[in-house]
């Protein structure tokens, strides 16, 4: 998950927190006791749990970095992501593309391994949100491959994505479940297991090892973020440009007329427009701006 914009002390932190998030997940019992109260079912026992477990498939790429990885004895990856909205709005966040994303690097590294396809585990990937992500009103919502002209027919792949909306209200969900919701979102301990993960929260917060870590993370972030200043600079004005982009194709312009009304070079126009049709009707500026990094950055 994306660090938050606003740096907490680290006392304040809670389990909503990516930090303490994976902290505390560190914990087989305690991590496997909370997939099993999302899921509503037991799994095996946790044979691997790794947090901030990274892939890079390119040398010189950016790392794709997953905020709890785990495995069972039965042969079932799970990666848990926590995910706050950070003062954002929800389609910044590509939730659906970044399942996918996370999804096909678990397979790719398996793979990578010397692993034959066929032998590829069962996945599920977990997004815990404290806001409902997709706008539905339900509980949770849960994604698997079925066939359109055949009803109840899957194609039984072995993934599975799912969200969950802990500000949801309503009926149908158990318990132990609510009070997760309820302690994720507000804090409120009620119930066992809510109050294991508080427990191990508190103690957290005592753990002068993990308060230095956390001080490490932030220090090395704003040391980024104040050699990136001048860089920001240059970034500032290609994002103006693509803002510009964006508005136009709104409004239905094609890339020769945007280039003239922007009096940009049309290559340069171009490149942002195909990049900006993935993200049609919204055209989120900082998206596309992202996502040209991630090929070839837009430059002057």
């Amino acid at each position: 998950m994306r660090e938050q914009n606003v740096r907490k002390s680290y006392d304040e932190l809670r389990f909503r927190d990516n930090f303490m998030f994976g902290k505390v997940m560190e914990d087989p019992r305690l991590c496997r006791a909370v997939l099993e109260c999302l899921l509503g079912h037991s799994i095996g026992e946790l044979t691997t749990v790794q947090t901030e477990k990274e892939y890079q498939f390119i040398s010189d790429g950016k790392p794709i970095r997953l905020d709890v990885y785990s495995e069972d004895n039965r042969g079932t990856v799970y990666d848990t992501e926590m995910q706050n909205l950070n003062h954002k709005n929800i389609v910044s966040y590509a939730l659906s593309k970044r399942s996918r994303f996370y999804q096909a690097s678990i397979d790719i590294d398996f793979l990578n391994k010397g692993n034959p396809y066929q032998l590829l585990p069962d996945s599920t990937v977990i997004f815990i949100c404290t806001f409902d992500p997709f706008d539905q009103g339900a509980s949770r919502y849960t994604f698997v491959e079925l066939c359109e002209e055949v009803p109840g027919l899957g194609l039984k792949d072995g993934t599975t994505k799912l969200f969950f909306n802990c500000s949801y209200q309503g009926d149908g969900i158990s318990e132990e479940l609510r009070q997760l919701y309820d302690y994720i979102v507000n804090g409120i301990v009620s119930g066992n297991l809510t109050k294991e993960i508080d427990e191990a929260v508190l103690k957290g917060r005592r753990n002068e090892t993990w308060r230095t870590q956390y001080m490490r993370e932030w220090a090395a972030i704003w040391d980024a973020k104040a050699e990136g200043r001048e860089e920001g600079k240059e970034e500032g004005a290609n994002l103006k440009v693509i803002e510009q982009v964006c508005i136009k194709l709104k409004k239905g312009f094609d890339s020769h007329r945007i280039a003239e009304e922007l009096e940009e070079e049309p290559s340069r126009i171009e490149e942002i427009v195909k990049i900006a049709d993935r993200f049609k009707p919204e055209y989120d500026p900082e998206l596309i701006y992202e996502a040209m990094e991630e090929t070839e950055p837009v430059t002057n």
